[in-house]
């Protein structure tokens, strides 16, 4: 392991990620509290769910191997040489494992409560597959030479792929209802420090070493990072600005609010019903 040119440095790196890990562990929380306390899903896109625990998936295989195989640290140094840091840190594999149980923790969520009309898309689901059948695919050809460093980037990438295209299905549902209602604001901005904590951390690995190798060595890395943030400014400019019906915390819309428009009474049909509901309560009942 090369050591650190700067201590001060170090300290920094390490301090960014954890405070990304405590960020996107915590990111969580928000979101699975809101799903229990409606008992209800709906808001929440279920494609989001599924694509993301696609990606976490990818990213725990490529950082476990990464930071706990020498095998595929040597071959690491060998392909960037000896005089790198590995760009794996224990926080990355923590934050991966985590979001892992986080996710699945959602998913039985999804499968106890109500979900209104929403479901699964043939189209996440065909993503899903497509990725851990290539994936299976990947293992069969790396295995005769033992490319395993090839074979955890490609995990790699399919997690920078995915981070590209999993948050859409929130975005999309958010502007499809006209509403962030579902989706807790809490859980979009510790997932938007989160990322901007995981890509300060490789500022500060880049400035110590002079090279700039870490990032195109871990590209899967700086795409969770910037896709993150860029797409959880869209969610925040959604809930904050765009459609700020439930930034006060506003009730919940219930599945069957979600399928059939609201229809609101005119004031004199109100009055009208008013007074229907009046006179049935004065007048007393017929013999």
């Amino acid at each position: 392991m090369v050591p650190w040119k700067s201590f001060p440095l170090e300290v920094t790196y390490q301090v960014f990620g954890w405070l990304a890990f405590l960020s996107w562990a915590v990111a969580g929380y928000p979101q699975i509290i809101l799903n229990f306390r409606r008992k209800s899903v709906v808001g929440l896109s279920l494609d989001f769910a599924l694509l993301n625990l696609t990606k976490q998936c990818s990213y725990l295989i490529y950082n476990a191997s990464l930071y706990f195989s020498p095998v595929v640290q040597k071959q690491y140094f060998e392909r960037y040489g000896y005089g790198q840091i590995i760009p794996v840190a224990a926080n990355d594999v923590a934050f991966s494992s985590y979001a892992v149980i986080l996710l699945l923790i959602i998913f039985s969520q999804i499968a106890m409560f109500d979900r209104g009309n929403q479901k699964f898309s043939y189209y996440s689901i065909a993503i899903a597959v497509v990725v851990w059948f290539s994936g299976a695919v990947c293992f069969f050809i790396a295995l005769p030479s033992q490319s395993w460093l090839w074979l955890v980037s490609i995990f790699n990438l399919i997690q920078g792929i995915m981070s590209l295209v999993n948050y859409f299905p929130q975005t999309f549902l958010n502007f499809s209802r006209k509403s962030t209602n579902g989706l807790s604001i809490g859980t979009i901005l510790l997932d938007f420090s989160g990322g901007v904590f995981n890509y300060s951390q490789m500022v500060v690995q880049s400035i110590d070493q002079d090279s700039w190798v870490n990032f195109h060595g871990n590209i899967g890395k700086v795409l969770i990072s910037l896709v993150t943030i860029f797409y959880d400014s869209i969610l925040i400019c959604q809930h904050y600005v765009l459609y700020p019906d439930n930034k006060k915390g506003l009730p919940s819309k219930s599945s069957e609010e979600i399928r059939q428009p609201l229809i609101c009474a005119s004031p004199i049909d109100q009055e009208q019903i008013n007074d229907s509901v009046i006179s049935s309560h004065q007048s007393p009942p017929e013999v």
